[in-house]
């Protein structure tokens, strides 16, 4: 345990400097993570960003927790910002055998090395590839929800299977791989990954998630 916060101390040292590496607010992001678990819907929990005051702002307004005193809800914020990044979820993304996609409405659980999914509004909903996942986010016309209440996006690895962040994933555009849905945005945890597949597979190039664009997606249903 104590090798361990040692390890989490020196990386938040390099991020944050000394005054964050206090063994007192190691015990507070832990702290922060036992109220989470126990006392929060942590579906509902923000993806956080900006100064602390403005996660707790977050957090108060995402009705995740219930009514919790300040130094509750400071550990909380601590937890989100700091201790979540140090030990990111590698498994894979689990998927129910009744999930359908929302977008073609095939069964994921049929093609688990193209998953990938969203939670919005405390609800999980399951594509089978990138591709439809994007079309449900960027296609405000055809799937009406408040994208401001997105709280999660994760893709799988093509080459390991385990779960990443959708917003830090390296996606290889058009290769000779085709998905269930045919071409597809292929995502990697590394851009080496990325980088050994575009040159494998014959990728057009690779994107990062801001630059995935509706006529990207339109140009690998053949549609422009």
């Amino acid at each position: 345990m104590f090798k361990g916060l040692l390890i989490v101390a020196g990386v938040l040292y390099g991020l944050y400097g000394a005054e964050e590496t206090s063994v007192k607010t190691l015990k507070l992001i832990q702290k922060g993570e036992r109220i989470a678990n126990i006392m929060c819907e942590k579906q509902k929990l923000p993806s956080v960003s900006g100064t602390l005051s403005e996660v707790i702002e977050q957090i108060r307004q995402s009705h995740a927790c219930p009514s919790l005193s300040p130094s509750k809800l400071k550990a909380v914020a601590y937890y989100l910002k700091h201790g979540s990044s140090m030990a990111e979820d590698t498994s894979h993304i689990e998927v129910p055998k009744s999930a359908k996609c929302p977008v073609c409405g095939m069964f994921v659980s049929k093609y688990p090395k193209w998953t990938s999914t969203m939670t919005h509004d405390g609800k999980r909903y399951y594509f089978d590839g990138v591709k439809d996942m994007m079309k449900y986010y960027i296609f405000d016309g055809d799937f009406v929800y408040d994208r401001t209440h997105i709280e999660r996006m994760e893709v799988s690895d093509y080459y390991t299977l385990k779960k990443i962040s959708a917003k830090k994933a390296f996606y290889v555009l058009d290769s000779t791989i085709f998905g269930p849905m045919g071409r597809e945005l292929i995502p990697f945890a590394t851009m080496k990954s990325a980088e050994n597949f575009l040159k494998d597979h014959h990728g057009k190039r690779i994107v990062r998630f801001p630059e995935i664009t509706a006529k990207m997606l339109m140009q690998l249903d053949g549609l422009e």
